[in-house]
């Protein structure tokens, strides 16, 4: 699962989750958004957003195309298959 922290009315926000689904949507992946806004744990990224994570990791801030985000998840993907590519 991945959360895109950011917040309403924000237009990178809304591109960057049009990105993430297309791309989520061949891993079977979910996505869980977050209002920077409402958790002091995600206030850090107040003036980052958006910024995609997995976990605690950070995939993306900003903007990310679908190629630079298969990219990073590919990776996550092979190792959590052990090393076995199943799609």
């Amino acid at each position: 699962m991945l959360t895109l922290l950011g917040k309403p009315g924000c237009h990178l926000c809304h591109e960057m989750r049009q990105v993430v689904e297309r791309v989520l949507a061949d891993y079977g992946a979910s996505l869980v958004e977050q209002d920077v806004r409402d958790d002091l744990h995600w206030r850090r990224y107040l003036w980052e957003i958006p910024v995609l994570l997995l976990g605690e990791q950070e995939l993306a801030r900003h903007r990310v195309s679908e190629a630079e985000l298969r990219n990073r998840l590919e990776p996550i993907v092979r190792a959590a298959a052990g090393g076995r590519d199943e799609r």
